[in-house]
């Protein structure tokens, strides 16, 4: 049974199926007469009309549930939930606030278990990137450089890893104490891109093709909400910043975005911004990835 819980769970091979698939203007009906279940322990706005869409776009029947209607590992052990709904779905995708999770549904192994996001990761997403930059390259991932400049969170963390997967470089600028898992960075580093780390947003944006953001205080951290703010002072994408990027450099930012803390609305709302079609491209690309995911059970 084919998981996809983080985006080291692709082979490069794969990751570019995914992306031709998501890329088709007509997909075959692979879903038809099939079930998937969409469970949210966290609230959404473009992963659950992404997935759901895609789910429809492919011929299957989404069925979405929050967190609380289930309770996983309190009404019932998450095994018990999972080996329900193989009963009745296909693919079985969870936005879950623990990673550990989605890891137990997976090892049920009875239904395919897709990460809509967890505390670790955030794999769809990154997949939306790389889509994204492949329009705006002309097609060529390879050898082209991205920049972080932020949190070294669940997004940076996917993102990471699908970029050493397609053969971008990546330079990550965050700042002490938030740096990404040093186990990301190895990993994407195996595929034999350069990785650099710093704690200079203008170092990892000098010349980069792309510069991608995202917030600096995420769901779950609110508490937190001043001392990071002071932590990730002097971090804003704005128009200097960008302007130290390569020319026709794109800008990402997986949304929501707080204009004047992570990013300017000079920038967000400019010429190099790509986020509109960035949120886009979760629908194509969740397409993509659950036409891989059931592929070989239907015979394409």
């Amino acid at each position: 049974m084919r998981h996809f819980l983080e985006v080291d769970d692709l082979s490069e091979g794969d990751l570019a199926a995914v992306l031709d698939l998501a890329e088709l203007p007509h997909p075959p009906a692979i879903l038809a007469g099939l079930g998937v279940a969409l469970i949210f322990e966290k609230p959404s706005n473009r992963t659950r009309n992404a997935t759901e869409m895609a789910v429809v776009g492919l011929g299957g029947h989404p069925i979405v549930m929050r967190g609380d209607e289930i309770g996983l590992g309190r009404r019932e052990t998450v095994e018990d939930v999972t080996r329900v709904l193989a009963c009745y779905h296909r693919v079985v995708g969870a936005r879950v606030f623990d990673h550990a999770v989605l890891e137990a549904m997976a090892k049920v192994d009875e239904v395919s278990v897709v990460n809509l996001l967890s505390d670790v990761a955030h794999p769809c997403q990154a997949i939306a990137d790389l889509l994204t930059l492949r329009h705006r390259w002309g097609g060529r991932l390879a050898g082209r450089t991205l920049a972080w400049v932020g949190d070294g969170n669940n997004v940076a963390r996917s993102l990471t890893l699908a970029c050493g997967l397609a053969g971008v470089d990546v330079r990550l600028a965050c700042p002490p104490g938030h740096q990404l898992d040093p186990v990301a960075v190895d990993g994407a580093r195996a595929r034999g891109v350069t990785i650099t780390t710093t704690t200079d947003p203008v170092e990892a944006v000098s010349g980069a093709d792309a510069v991608c953001t995202d917030v600096w205080v995420s769901m779950g951290q609110e508490t937190e909400q001043h001392q990071r703010e002071d932590a990730f002072a002097g971090y804003q994408v704005d128009e200097a910043l960008m302007g130290r990027a390569a020319q026709g450099a794109v800008f990402l930012h997986c949304l929501p975005a707080h204009r004047g803390l992570e990013v300017s609305a000079a920038v967000i709302d400019g010429p190099a911004s790509a986020v509109w079609e960035q949120a886009g491209n979760r629908m194509y690309a969740a397409r993509g990835l659950l036409s891989w995911l059931v592929a070989d059970e239907v015979g394409q």
